[in-house]
């Protein structure tokens, strides 16, 4: 069945190249996918250029959008199983965060359904009884919607979602290797009634895909998740045109963890905060930045439970965590494994491949832990995205907060602590879009989600990534129009 949807009509690659989607749990190939030629990208730009300025969709009213994109929450919730089932076979991941992805996206739709219709805009003091004033908002014009491959539809939501509410169209550019759940999505689109023209789907290699939609004057946004060199090729694209860029490229979090926190519950949701998705999580709390009074303590019972993790496919309901997405990953992975042991990391946990034989087959990789890390290791500054643990040691609070900062990402980051005043001192000096007290790894999308310094550009979910996709107007009506006599006649 054709993969790509341009103009809404399903279509085959034109040059018939197709690309392998491969479980990583096994490496078995589920599907080949087409693969979109530099034509057909520019057709979907066309298409999405051509309903943006010909056709009523932006300026359908904001209940008629508003109730598209409850009708596509419905018809995820319909699906959700199914739906689930593709994003574990497609990513290694276990089955119970398939299903949470899937619900929340069905949430965020649902959410920018309420607000599509909120905020009619406001009006302006004038201070003079002649004249009105008001602030309207107004789409931007065509998205480049560029999602990643650890969240394959979530993340999608993200962007998708909000472009829709606020009238935009839209060209949506999945993972190459993790494509069927923004596919489907593609389906229900059309199935709830999505106007031609308004999603175009189109799969293909970012650097050149995705860099078509930075670099083209047709595009006016473009919003990537990805990473930190991809982020610098798309901005570098988009001033072509100075077109809005939106970009979430990754972090390097840190997890503060204070002696007098609870201890069972830091260590337990410190090896969430690393593990969850074998780490292959943007917000992954990868740096635990430990008080010397429980370091040594925290170190034994973190590698003792780590190395307790069960791998597995995700289909498999006692798996806890999954393989990695490819092969080449996992290399990279062991690269900075490796790199850390020559730092001179303390090895505590995990470091290899597991040994189960009916693990051979995946991209499987055991859950690592480090100990006696410092902040000019590599391993602490540059992001794995792997199951891999640093953990750091600091004495007082100052010293906490300054080896927090000390990053070139700020997405996220965690404090713990039972000391209300300390925690609430310490997440408002954190250079981080998020910061946890006592949790980890907790969303709404009520809530704005983006990254400081070289985290990204912008924020999404929440009232902020609505108006990521809007442009605000301001329109100034004089009611008794006359001369204004400023040069003599």
């Amino acid at each position: 069945m054709p993969s790509l949807y341009i103009d809404g009509q399903w279509i085959a690659s034109a040059d018939g190249t197709t690309s392998r989607v491969v479980n990583p749990s096994d490496a078995t190939l589920i599907t080949e996918v087409d693969v979109a030629t530099d034509d057909q990208v520019q057709a979907a730009i066309a298409a999405a250029r051509q309903a943006f300025d010909t056709t009523e969709w932006p300026r359908t009213p904001t209940g008629d959008r508003a109730a598209l994109l409850d009708r596509v929450a419905a018809l995820i919730d319909r699906d959700l199983e199914v739906m689930a089932v593709l994003e574990t076979q497609n990513t290694g991941k276990a089955m119970r965060e398939s299903r949470w992805d899937m619900a929340d996206v069905a949430r965020v739709f649902r959410y920018y359904a309420q607000l599509a219709d909120k905020d009619m805009g406001r009006l302006v003091d004038t201070s003079t009884p002649t004249a009105l004033s008001r602030v309207v908002h107004e789409p931007i014009g065509v998205c480049g919607l560029i999602a990643p491959w650890n969240y394959p539809l979530l993340q999608l939501s993200w962007k998708i979602a909000p472009a829709l509410a606020a009238g935009n169209t839209a060209v949506m550019k999945p993972a190459q290797v993790t494509p069927l759940t923004a596919i489907h999505l593609t389906r229900l689109l059309e199935e709830a009634g999505t106007p031609p023209g308004v999603v175009n789907l189109i799969l293909g290699p970012g650097e050149r895909v995705g860099q078509a939609l930075a670099d083209s004057r047709d595009v006016d946004m473009v919003s990537l998740t990805g990473g930190l060199t991809a982020g610098r090729s798309l901005m570098r694209g988009a001033a072509v045109n100075v077109k809005r860029v939106a970009l979430e490229l990754g972090g390097k979090s840190p997890n503060i963890i204070f002696a007098d926190s609870d201890f069972e519950t830091a260590v337990d949701n410190a090896l969430t905060a690393a593990f969850t998705h074998s780490g292959q999580v943007c917000s992954a709390g990868c740096r635990a930045i430990v008080q010397d009074e429980i370091y040594d303590r925290f170190v034994t019972e973190i590698a003792r439970r780590a190395d307790l993790i069960r791998l597995g496919p995700g289909s498999d309901d006692t798996t806890e965590t999954g393989a990695l997405i490819t092969g080449e990953h996992r290399a990279k992975v062991e690269a900075n494994v490796a790199m850390a042991l020559a730092e001179g990391a303390r090895l505590v946990a995990g470091g290899r491949r597991p040994d189960e034989p009916q693990l051979q087959a995946g991209f499987y990789y055991r859950p690592t832990v480090f100990a006696d890390c410092v902040t000019t290791m590599r391993i602490v500054q540059e992001e794995v995205f792997g199951p891999v643990l640093t953990i750091e040691r600091f004495t007082t609070e100052e010293e906490a907060i300054t080896l927090g900062n000390d990053t070139d990402y700020g997405l996220a980051g965690a404090v713990w602590t039972t000391d209300a005043s300390r925690a609430q001192r310490v997440a408002g000096r954190l250079r981080h879009g998020t910061v946890w007290i006592n949790d980890y790894n907790t969303y709404l999308p009520q809530a704005e989600w983006g990254g400081f310094k070289q985290s990204g550009i912008g924020r999404e979910l929440g009232q902020g990534g609505l108006d990521e996709y809007r442009e605000a107007k301001h329109i100034w009506q004089n009611t008794s129009p006359g001369p204004s006599g400023w040069f003599g006649s």
